[in-house]
């Protein structure tokens, strides 16, 4: 495989890349010099790949199951002030799956996003997007060609393009890639991921940060199991506590934005308690409040509270769009835990997706296994219990138009954590 791998990065002008990385030398290596293997070949009959653009409002935006490509959240970033773009994309099936019709195209949408970072500069920040997903060779390709077509559109001051991709890890099928117990050990280094994406592009700029904004690892319940399914899918202990909860006393109610102050207070709580990053009330507020009825890719949002005797003990935002409802925020007390009120809030959540018509339910970020040292390995522990599959996402990908500036933002984004661009 090495030498098939010289031959052809000799011929395609990228061995001087190729050698520019330090090989380790075990089995993960050598199986990304076979993953790679596929990529150097369409190198050495290089293509061009066209695509399509046409700008469009966002109210436009087609309906969709991905949240944060919605008209709805482009509406509730404007009220973060946040500004924002849609656009229509056009391309050839056949440059994006190897098997399809040439004559055919492919037509998706995708929502920007243009958080500002300076007075006069800002990124730009596709969250779970592009939605259109290309064959594993043809994904560096697609997303330099997306770049360099949507330059033109973009701020004049915009330093890159962050796409936070909901796409499945290129390494999250590969034997290579899991330990003696079947868990994921995540992906190979920075450099091996930046390798592995670029080798079919013509730029080599598709750069791997350092953090992902939004959650890489979910997972995803099967909302069409009926209800005894879902409960005899779940683990015995978490299907415990669901009726532990029932017979306790605990209720789950939908709130208004008159219960904000409640849910605000359990988020509080729970903030100091995970020592996580706090988001102002007014951020809740704008999410709640949201309303894009009359868009063609609205979301429904509802707040549920479970309380004991009127005492709240655990709250959630319940967001659901086109054929998924996500768990996207969560909060609980610190008291009262023994009511087991965040299994009841959950069973609720589930059951309210499924008569809206939901067929999926995401769970909304956890590890990427069961590892105890990981910061989110208690939501990973408490997650899985539901049942369902876990789901590792490639994450963000930025596409840089200034090197000297992207640097600076980079620098930047390790001292302050984030810019919490969500």
């Amino acid at each position: 495989s090495f030498l098939l791998v010289h031959r052809i990065c000799a011929r395609s002008g990228r061995w001087k890349k190729l050698v520019e990385f330090e090989w380790d030398q075990n089995a993960t290596q050598a199986a990304d010099i076979v993953m790679f293997t596929k990529s150097l070949f369409q190198l050495s009959l290089k293509r061009k790949m066209r695509i399509q653009l046409n700008s469009k409002v966002t109210k436009n935006i087609s309906k969709t199951s991905i949240l944060q490509q919605t008209a709805f959240w482009a509406k509730v970033k404007q009220k973060h002030g946040i500004e924002s773009k849609a656009f229509d994309i056009k391309v050839k099936a056949s440059d994006l799956y190897a098997e399809s019709n040439r004559q055919n195209y492919v037509i998706d949408d995708l929502l920007i996003l243009f958080p500002r970072i300076s007075n006069d500069s800002n990124i730009g920040y596709v969250p779970y997007g592009p939605t259109l997903k290309p064959n594993p060779e043809n994904q560096g390709l697609f997303l330099e060609e997306l770049s360099e077509s949507l330059r033109p559109y973009l701020p004049a001051k915009c330093v890159m393009l962050r796409y936070d991709l909901l796409w499945e890890s290129l390494w999250a099928k590969s034997d290579f890639y899991f330990n003696d117990d079947g868990d994921w050990i995540g992906p190979p280094s920075k450099a091996n991921q930046e390798i592995r994406l670029n080798f079919d592009t013509k730029n080599w700029n598709l750069k791997k940060p350092n953090t992902n904004v939004l959650p890489s690892d979910t997972i995803f319940i099967d909302l069409k199991k009926d209800e005894d399914r879902l409960l005899q899918d779940m683990k015995p202990k978490t299907r415990y506590n669901i009726r532990l909860s029932n017979r306790r006393g605990v209720k789950v109610r939908t709130a208004n934005i008159n219960d904000l102050d409640i849910w605000y207070k359990l988020y509080q709580e729970t903030c100091t308690r995970n020592r996580i990053y706090l988001e102002s009330k007014e951020y809740f507020k704008a999410v709640l409040e949201t309303d894009a009825s009359n868009a063609k890719s609205p979301a429904e949002v509802e707040l549920l509270i479970a309380e004991i005797n009127q005492t709240p003990l655990a709250a959630m935002f319940l967001v659901s769009s086109h054929q998924r409802a996500t768990y996207l925020y969560g909060a609980s007390s610190s008291t009262n835990r023994n009511y087991m009120a965040t299994y009841a809030l959950q069973w609720e959540a589930m059951s309210k997706a499924k008569n809206r018509g939901c067929t999926e339910y995401d769970m909304f970020g956890v590890s990427p296994l069961a590892d105890s040292s990981h910061p989110l390995y208690g939501l990973y522990r408490f997650k899985i219990g539901f049942g369902g599959k876990l789901f590792h996402r490639m994450g963000c990908w930025d596409y840089p138009f200034n090197p000297g500036d992207y640097k600076r933002y980079l620098t930047a984004e390790i001292q302050n954590k984030g810019y919490h661009l969500h």
